[in-house]
Parts: C-alpha cells; sequence; structure tokens
C-alpha cells in the first residue's frame, strides 16, 4: 500500500515518569507520534528517517510494523545511535531531558532522502524539530518539502519549537522560510507567539496565512482549536477529559487531522476530530501508548 502520508524526522526512545518515581518505556519523537496516530485513524502513513542499527531502533522498526506503517523509507545504520528522552511530571506540568546529540536521524542529508515515496505522497508532514536537529536535517527537509510540492503534494509543518537544540532567532528564520513553502501551518499558541511577536489568534492565523499556508490550524490547549483558511475561519471547541498526560497531544492532533484530511473532511471537521482524539490521548501516560483509534474517537464524538 503506497503511504498517502509521509513523516520525516526523529524517533526517540521514550522513558516516561510514573507516580511511583520509576520509568516507563515507550517511544516517542513528535513525527514518529504524528505517523502513529494517523496510522490509528485508518490512514496509509509510511515514515522517513534513521534510526541506530540497536536495540532501540529495532524496537521503533516493531512498532511501526506493528502499526501498519510502511518502513521501506527507514534506514537502520550502525554508526549513530536511536535518540532517547526522560518526561518528568511536576507542578508545571511535563518537562523532557533528551539524549539525542549525533543520533542517526540528526545525521540524515538530502542525499539520502527517498525521492520516488516523496514525489508519490499526498501529504508529507515535518516539523521545526525535523529541522532543529543538525544543520544537515535542516537542508534534508528543505529539499523533501521542495520534492513534494514539485509533485503536486502537500506538506504540513508543526513548529514544535524547541530552544534547547536552536536559539530562537535561528528557529524563526528557518520555520518561517519552511512555514513559506507549505500549505498547512499547525503551530501551537505559545510556539507561535514566541515565533510571531503576535499574542491574538487571528493575528497568527493571518501571519501563516500570509506566509503561504492554505490552511492554518492553531492549538489553543484546552481552548480548542483555531482553523482559518484563505475563504473562512472557525473557532473548534476542545474536549474535556480528566487528563494525566498530555505528553504528545499535540502529535494526536496532528496525525488525526491529517488522516481526516486525506479521507475527505473539510479543515473544519478534520480539526473537530483531532481535538476528541488529542483530549482521549492526554488519558495515559508516554506518547503512544494511550493514542486512541478510530473507533475509540468516534464513540467520544457521538457522546456530544
Amino acid at each position: 500500500m503506497t503511504p498517502d502520508i509521509l513523516c520525516l524526522g526523529e524517533p526517540m526512545l521514550e522513558f516516561n515518569q510514573q507516580v511511583d518515581g520509576n520509568y516507563l518505556p515507550g517511544h516517542g519523537g513528535d513525527t514518529s507520534n504524528c505517523a502513529v496516530a494517523a496510522a490509528r485513524q485508518g490512514a496509509a502513513v509510511g515514515y522517513v528517517t534513521h534510526v541506530g542499527a540497536d536495540p532501540f531502533g529495532q524496537s521503533f522498526m516493531d512498532l511501526w510494523q506493528a502499526e501498519g506503517i510502511d518502513t521501506s523509507t527507514v534506514k537502520q545504520v550502525t554508526d549513530a545511535p536511536t535518540g532517547v528522552y526522560f518526561v518528568t511530571h511536576g507542578a508545571d506540568g511535563h518537562q523532557f531531558s533528551y539524549f539525542r546529540a549525533g543520533s542517526a536521524a540528526s545525521r540524515m542529508t538530502a542525499d539520502d532522502l527517498p525521492c520516488k515515496a516523496l514525489c508519490s505522497a499526498k501529504i508529507l508532514h515535518v516539523s521545526g524539530i525535523s529541522q532543529a536537529i543538525s544543520d544537515s536535517a535542516t537542508d534534508a527537509v528543505f529539499a523533501a518539502i521542495d520534492l513534494v510540492r514539485d509533485a503536486g503534494g502537500q506538506v504540513s509543518y508543526d513548529t514544535n519549537l524547541r530552544l534547547k537544540l536552536w536559539p530562537l532567532d535561528r528557529a524563526r528564520a528557518i520555520t518561517h522560510a519552511a512555514m513559506a513553502r507549505c500549505t498547512i501551518a499547525l503551530p501551537g499558541l505559545e510556539d507561535a507567539t514566541q515565533l510571531t511577536g503576535l499574542t491574538a489568534p487571528d493575528a497568527i492565523a493571518d501571519f501563516y496565512l500570509g506566509l503561504g499556508a492554505e490552511v492554518v490550524a492553531l492549538t489553543l490547549g484546552h481552548e480548542g482549536t483555531l482553523v482559518a483558511t484563505h475563504q473562512d475561519r472557525q473557532r473548534i471547541k476542545g474536549r474535556k477529559v480528566e487528563a494525566v498526560d498530555a505528553t504528545a497531544a499535540g502529535d494526536t492532533f496532528d496525525g488525526a487531522f491529517l488522516a481526516r484530511l486525506v479521507a475527505g473532511d473539510t479543515a473544519f471537521d478534520a480539526a473537530r476530530y483531532a481535538n476528541a482524539a488529542a483530549a482521549l490521548s492526554t488519558q495515559g501516560y508516554g506518547a503512544v501508548a494511550p493514542m486512541p483509534r478510530k473507533d475509540a474517537v468516534e464513540a467520544f464524538l457521538r457522546q456530544g
């Protein structure tokens, strides 16, 4: 099955702190999370990355294959490791500690790109993290964007700002340049405020539409999502749940949103669905384990 959605970036093994202080192993990495979330909604998904030829890298290969994600564009390398991160929880929410310097994914270059697969994709999904991990990864993402756009596909970009990876000025320059080549902008409010200097959601949506996006889905936390196109915009209300861990809620939103776009939904209907999927994902610990499948999201939506 040819993937409709290709996600490109860095997968990372996750160790998530539990209430007893122990750490639960799992899988993370924003674009990998997005791929899993989209696949669980029934989309045909593939992943583009390098992982280490190590147990952590193999665990990702096993995960993606179990989720029905195409791994033909994943390369296992012997000269670099798979990245790792830890999640701790406190009064200020969850915090991340990363061990990713020199990871296999960070060594990807434009020459490593699977051109045929990219040119066949309906949507390529990348993020600020995909570009922040190294200069070569920055260039690889730009090259992938150009390949997809030149072939008539769409490109989705989540800002996912991580100032531990690069300074704000560089992040701003690179993400703005990438967004100018993308069709679907998926910023979060906090990221967008830092990157644009704007605070009003409508002004932020206008900014990204002005850069060139056709659809902006600005996530607003528990307040939901502002979805804007050049013709219309709507505030899509968030869904209330008893949340325990929001580690990959944004990635779940991205994957569910893109899956519904590929299925033919409008951006507004896709956001309603994605809000529900993201809310459900906060009811368990870790990035991947609590991500809901399509039947669970549809049942949640039927509750009104």
